[in-house]
């Protein structure tokens, strides 16, 4: 199974402006006199080796959306933010799969995880199948809604693919396309759902737009067993951890420590953190992926968890 990270940034897309590669140039040029780097090196290496990923790469832009490629001729994918516009891209380009069958899950329904849906290329085209999965009274309505005339050039039932909402309940367990799915209800405004994806003795856990109060340092907290043995959780952790305890708690996100506690907790193998705050430029949130893999020293000595911080573009096999 393998799970490619199209969109990783929280609330809004973010852009990349001039200061900014400016700043990165000036770094990787002062890394570079300070390592010698004359006329014949091996360029490649010197990026690899001497330059932190916030100077040679970005954190990306995108909303949130998320790939599950589990080697089937289907599509699963988590929440249709503005990265899926790069997912359709990647499928029209390279043609992937023989089968035209879309399936997306959707966390809820506030606008930076839908807002990407009317770019979705394979929704202009007949030979498509798009099942969009949700918990949402709301669903088809909302999606209708982005769509409208007053929203958008092309309403939802002028697309040329056959487009199928499905409601689901989060105290129900499904198999679907291969898939044993749950999901569980999260703290957040207007509610979001987690998503627990079992096959071939894999677990893939996408659980953002959540906030973990007080209630979460109980032994029976209820995402320790939903997490429980997860081979990836992707988890909201839009905040570092003092913001989300004073000027943004009940805002209905959680924080990079919260989340390295539940998932030790849990027994999760790998962590990526994830909904990327958009007023933290790359260096800040390379800054928050050593802080929290600092904390896990101190929280639990020996942990072999790996911790990893989402970015547009990001593959991780499991």
């Amino acid at each position: 199974m393998n799970i490619k990270i199209w969109g990783s940034r929280g609330s809004l897309p973010i852009s990349v402006t001039a200061d900014e590669v400016r700043y990165k140039i000036k770094e990787a040029l002062a890394i570079a006199c300070k390592e010698q780097i004359c006329k014949g090196a091996d360029v490649d290496k010197f990026i690899d080796e001497k330059l932190p990923f916030y100077v040679w790469g970005s954190y990306g832009s995108n909303t949130s959306c998320v790939e599950i490629d589990d080697g089937s001729d289907e599509y699963f994918i988590c929440d249709a933010g503005s990265g899926i516009r790069d997912l359709a891209v990647d499928i029209i380009e390279n043609k992937r799969k023989k089968n035209r069958i879309f399936n997306l899950f959707i966390s809820h329904l506030h606008w930076d995880h839908i807002q990407g849906f009317p770019f979705f290329l394979p929704a202009y085209s007949k030979d498509s199948v798009i099942n969009i999965y949700g918990f949402h009274d709301t669903l088809e309505e909302s999606f209708f809604y982005q769509q409208n005339t007053n929203n958008f050039p092309v309403q939802l039932n002028q697309l040329s693919a056959q487009i199928n909402f499905k409601k689901l309940k989060p105290d129900q367990q499904y198999d679907i396309s291969g898939f044993k799915f749950s999901a569980i209800k999260q703290e957040h405004p207007g509610d979001s759902y987690g998503f627990r994806f079992e096959k071939n003795d894999k677990i893939f856990i996408y659980s953002t737009d959540a906030e973990h109060g007080e209630e979460s340092e109980k032994a029976n907290y209820a995402f320790i067993d939903f997490f429980k043995n997860a081979d990836l959780l992707i988890f909201d952790a839009q905040y570092r951890y003092q913001e989300a305890m004073n000027e943004k708690k009940n805002w209905g996100h959680s924080s990079n420590i919260v989340g390295v506690e539940l998932a030790e907790r849990a027994g999760v193998k790998r962590l990526c953190l994830f909904h990327n705050e958009p007023g933290y430029n790359d260096k800040v949130l390379f800054e928050v992926h050593k802080e929290s893999e600092r904390y896990l020293k101190h929280f639990s000595p020996g942990s072999k968890m790996q911790i990893y911080i989402a970015y547009d573009g990001y593959n991780i096999e499991l």
